[in-house]
């Protein structure tokens, strides 16, 4: 039977509005984006839906939008649409089979476009991928806490890390990551459908998330680390720094671990 979506097209005045949307949308389970001038467009599976939570965030922000519901979802186009490749010069170009390759770059990474690639979380992605690149992945072990497509686990690998656990709680993510490791020629990745932090023990963390699950887990991801090991969090906006922050440095250092881009934060930790 085919899956039923819901398109929320909602009219936006600025990228930065686009981005806290985003990221509210994604906190109550809308799942692809599609973003163009003025606008920006969320898909979620019809069964979710609530119009009272839509709603809820719509009216905050005083946003026109329209509903349509559709049988299938055509995310090759939705992804060839809006979708760029995501480059750290000289590091890694993240991109999709429809794209060009990037030259000079160290590492590249082949995405098959999938519902569990939302084309808004590109700061986020890019965030965390700017702070792998500052750190010695060679021999360590490593988890990618909430792993989505597998991007961060993928350039863990290719980066010389020993071993990879890569986990998420969404099915979909999980048959999205699959494919790209394979993909890609990963072999030391270890993939769970998995919602908690596993045992375990592990020298680096990654963990492009949202401030819920971030804080909720934020114990056991600490107890997680190894001597000296160091955490990568995103999926953050500024405004939740203080919160998180708070929560954090009860078990774990920031030495000058911020960095942002737009309105998204992205935090290092160390034990």
């Amino acid at each position: 039977m085919a899956k039923e979506y819901i398109r929320v097209k909602m009219e936006t005045a600025d990228a930065a509005q686009a981005e806290m949307l985003i990221a509210w949308l994604s906190e109550v389970g809308y799942h692809g984006f599609e973003e163009e001038d003025g606008s920006l467009t969320a898909f979620m599976e019809s069964f979710e839906f609530d119009e009272k939570v839509l709603h809820s965030i719509i009216q905050v922000n005083d946003i026109k939008y329209s509903l349509s519901y559709e049988k299938e979802i055509n995310w090759n186009e939705i992804w060839e649409s809006s979708f760029e490749p995501v480059t750290i010069p000289g590091f890694v170009s993240v991109r999709a089979h429809f794209h060009s390759p990037v030259k000079g770059v160290e590492h590249e990474i082949i995405i098959t476009p999938k519902m569990s690639f939302g084309t808004g979380h590109h700061a986020t992605t890019h965030l965390m991928m700017q702070r792998m690149q500052k750190i010695n992945m060679v021999g360590k072990k490593v988890l990618d806490f909430g792993t989505g497509t597998g991007i961060l686990a993928i350039l863990a690998e290719k980066s010389g890390a020993l071993s990879v656990d890569a986990i998420d709680n969404d099915p979909q993510c999980i048959l999205s990551s699959e494919e790209n490791i394979r993909d890609n020629g990963c072999h030391n990745i270890r993939l769970w459908q998995y919602d908690r932090v596993p045992p375990g023990h592990y020298d680096i963390i990654l963990a492009n998330i949202n401030k819920h699950i971030l804080m909720e887990s934020a114990e056991r991801l600490a107890e997680s680390l190894s001597p000296n090991g160091i955490l990568i969090i995103s999926g953050l906006l500024m405004e939740d720094e203080h919160d998180i922050c708070s929560c954090y440095q009860k078990w774990l250092d920031l030495p000058d671990g911020r960095a942002w881009e737009n309105n998204w934060l992205c935090l290092t930790f160390t034990r």
